[in-house]
């Protein structure tokens, strides 16, 4: 079946069996590899795309329901991980072994977009069901309010070390093992 999509802003047409599932097409057939399978069945957010905005579950989206739909997928989000919410990731330094984190920004971004100053309860709500096998959901709270309040930016060091790490207290942030 052939189904004209907008993915990352370019018009693009697939010949794709009708039941196939969005995450596939965006990983064999585009070759965007940024969403990755987790579960298959949409409990665990590591498939998380944009569809009009909305964050999505991509790997229980059949293609033939998204004739002419405006799909944003990681590598979309910036060309060169300039967006807000990537850059508080990078500055609080969240991933641990990095798969859930495509999903963990997708859904983080349309938080964002959709709310600019969440509080806490509107980030649990609106990254409920975004699995991290590593925990990191401290940092991922903190790069969302980071992201919220000053584009990405994270604590200096020092106030990092004061509030977030005292028992880390001049520990790179790559080396520390708490949240």
């Amino acid at each position: 079946m052939k189904v004209s999509l907008k993915v990352n802003g370019k018009p693009t047409t697939v010949d794709a069996p009708s039941d196939m599932p969005l995450l596939w097409v965006l990983r064999d057939m585009l070759d965007l590899k940024g969403t990755k399978y987790g579960c298959g069945v949409g409990q665990c957010g590591a498939c998380t795309v944009h569809l009009k905005g909305a964050a999505v579950r991509s790997c229980q989206l059949p293609v033939a329901a998204l004739q002419g739909a405006e799909i944003t997928t990681i590598e979309g989000l910036s060309k060169d991980g300039s967006h807000p919410v990537q850059r508080a990731w990078d500055a609080i330094d969240v991933p641990q072994c990095g798969y859930c984190q495509a999903g963990q920004i997708m859904s983080a971004s349309a938080l964002l977009a959709h709310n600019p100053s969440p509080s806490d309860a509107d980030i649990t709500t609106a990254m409920n069901g975004n699995i991290c096998r590593c925990a990191t959901y401290l940092r991922i709270r903190e790069a969302i309010h980071a992201a919220a309040a000053g584009g990405g930016h994270a604590p200096t060091d020092a106030a990092a070390d004061a509030t977030s790490h005292p028992r880390q207290a001049g520990a790179p942030r790559s080396l520390r093992t708490t949240p």
